[in-house]
């Protein structure tokens, strides 16, 4: 039995799908802050609760789970650097929580979503790799760096095994444009309703887009990793400009984007070294356009939430 917190949201739905198309058996455990309940395999257990609760195990069975995969977080640079107690009050306190069950029920092996876009900071060299400097421009990336080493020193403490996914900016289906995390749903969003998207910045800033589906297999893949720290990108970089004129072709967008001030807490340029994920046996399979199509065709057809 595998637990995937935060298993009704974007990139955890995506895992618990990844999964029982595996066979495995899985409980997914998500309070719907974020998650859409509509995201929710039916094939999979659903409890509805907090990763902070500090009664989970009168809701789950712990003793039933092997694996925990620990999607669920504040994921919201910009809320980060407005509201860092509550950003270390999930990011922080969620992970000790979820470990400290481990502990008490014997589960020896975590997977982690960690930040390949926001531990390290504004980089000192390009592509980024694992053993980069971390030096975090947000709570967000710290509290993220923060859980790593939580599960480091549990691993130490207790030899809970884990393997730290770092990814870079994740985008596919089911990623909420109401948010403020995903700039390809959101400019796909404001172009299907012929409203001009704002880019943050001069629009040369850059990111490294992995498509979802990529990023679910590299979870599964996970299972059989052990003690590993993994960038999970593409290896290539696209600045917001080329984004949007990507976008714009695909869906026939006549208009302009619009400018404002850059956000705080943002690295300006980013993308990862993804050899020693190749080198386990990952790499992406989904290129940026073939993914902003699948997302688009998706988006046409988004009710919300």
């Amino acid at each position: 039995m595998i637990l995937v917190t935060g298993g009704a949201g974007f990139i955890g739905s995506h895992i618990v799908d990844k999964l029982i198309e595996n066979n495995y058996n899985v409980i997914i455990l998500d309070n719907l802050t974020t998650g859409n309940k509509n995201n929710i395999n039916p094939k999979a257990e659903f409890v509805n609760a907090d990763i902070r609760d500090k009664d989970l195990d009168e809701k789950i069975n712990f003793k039933d789970i092997e694996v925990v995969i620990h999607q669920a977080a504040q994921i919201n640079v910009r809320y980060s650097v407005e509201n860092p107690v509550n950003d270390a009050n999930i990011n922080i306190l969620g992970i000790i929580n979820i470990l400290e069950f481990m502990e008490k029920y014997d589960i020896n092996k975590i997977i982690f979503a960690s930040s390949g876009g926001a531990v390290y900071g504004e980089p000192n060299y390009l592509p980024v790799d694992e053993n980069h400097p971390i030096n975090p421009l947000s709570p967000y990336g710290l509290s993220k760096y923060v859980g790593e080493e939580y599960i480091k020193l549990y691993n130490r403490l207790h030899g809970i095994e884990y393997a730290i996914l770092r990814y870079s900016n994740v985008y596919g289906e089911r990623q909420d444009p109401r948010g403020e995390a995903g700039v390809i749903s959101i400019f796909i969003d404001k172009m299907l309703k012929n409203q001009n998207p704002v880019i943050f910045g001069d629009g040369n800033q850059t990111r490294d887009f992995v498509y979802v589906g990529d990023v679910a297999r590299a979870n599964l893949m996970a299972l059989n990793w052990k003690n590993e720290i993994v960038n999970i990108g593409t290896g290539k970089e696209t600045s917001v400009n080329e984004l949007f004129n990507i976008i714009k072709n695909e869906i026939g967008f006549k208009r302009t984007a619009i400018y404002d001030k850059p956000r705080e807490g943002e690295v300006y340029r980013i993308y990862l070294n993804i050899k020693k994920a190749e080198s386990l046996g990952w790499k992406p399979e989904v290129d940026l356009k073939e993914g902003i199509k699948k997302v688009v065709n998706w988006m046409k057809n988004y009710k919300g939430i």
